[in-house]
């Protein structure tokens, strides 16, 4: 009785061609606000993570672009510090470099002594550890450049070994890039997920209320018109359930953040989320209640067309 005077009121003009009431169901009491906000939490995550990579990527990239690594490879002691300086005193003088710095020997001790066991009054110096100078090139350290930079060392200091910085990093920026397609292919795989949710929560839907649908149908109503009553109650869930997911996905996010922080290396550090990230982060409840709407739309309308 109460869906005939529904109708009764729907055909007579008083109620919205959309009017929900056309499905009896109370909104968030199926599971499909719970789906979908499992869905948004894990794609804000996998989101976060992969902007992340990226700006740590780039941010090591910037900062090593133009950097020189030089090794002083020798056992002699008293021979290793003569060439260094003579490194030192030519680069100074090389119109592309922009600033030496020979890395001092308290520095190399302490890199050294988690590996070595050494003890502060152990004699690290004797120890065949190349001495190790810093350089920072006026642009980015081509294969040109460090040629260049090989031919005027080379005289005074034969032992030298000339690296850029960014060249040792190669592999973990070719990780960090496998990394931020693994997290493209899982968002790709919780979109698929989702829309597959929506795609049989909107047949189910469909199959429970055919007899309904039928009677509309005798009434004069039309499909698109049916398809609204479906779509605006799968955006009313889909809206509850990308807030909820947001939530979840943020906090992760501040929990992770805390963990990665506490490791304190250089590269992590890089790995922070801007204010453009958040905003990226911030639209994709919105994209999945847009996702969600219209595949519940096309869903209905094409079971619709098949039904009737």
């Amino acid at each position: 009785m109460e869906f005939l005077s529904f109708l009764t009121r729907r055909w007579r003009g008083t109620a919205a061609p959309g009017d929900p009431r056309l499905l009896p169901e109370a909104q968030l009491s199926g599971p499909m606000p719970w789906v979908i906000a499992i869905m948004i939490s894990l794609t804000v995550v996998a989101a976060a993570s992969g902007l992340a990579l990226r700006n740590a990527a780039r941010t090591a990239s910037a900062d090593l672009e133009g950097g020189v690594t030089v090794q002083i490879v020798t056992a002699a002691p008293s021979e290793r510090r003569r060439q260094a300086s003579a490194v030192v005193a030519a680069m100074q003088q090389a119109p592309d470099v922009a600033q030496v710095r020979q890395v001092a020997q308290e520095e190399l001790n302490t890199l050294v002594e988690p590996w070595l066991g050494t003890r502060p009054g152990d004699d690290v110096e004797a120890l065949p550890i190349p001495a190790l100078i810093d350089v920072r090139l006026k642009g980015t350290a081509t294969s040109a450049r460090l040629a260049r930079l090989r031919a005027l060392v080379r005289p005074v200091a034969p032992a030298a070994r000339i690296d850029a910085q960014a060249a040792w990093l190669t592999p973990v920026f070719a990780a960090i890039s496998t990394l931020q397609w693994l997290a493209g292919g899982l968002i790709a795989l919780l979109a698929l997920a989702t829309m597959s949710a929506v795609l049989l929560a909107s047949r189910n839907a469909l199959g429970n209320h055919r007899e309904t649908i039928e009677i509309v149908h005798m009434l004069g109503g039309t499909d698109r018109q049916i398809a609204r009553v479906f779509q605006r109650s799968m955006a009313f869930d889909a809206a509850a359930g990308g807030l909820a997911g947001l939530l979840l996905g943020g906090i992760a996010i501040a929990m992770l953040s805390g963990q990665f922080a506490a490791l304190g290396s250089g590269l992590v550090a890089g790995a922070v989320l801007h204010w453009q990230d958040w905003l990226v982060i911030a639209a994709i409840p919105l994209a999945g209640v847009a996702l969600a709407v219209l595949t519940a739309r096309l869903t209905v309308l094409a079971a619709l067309r098949r039904m009737l």
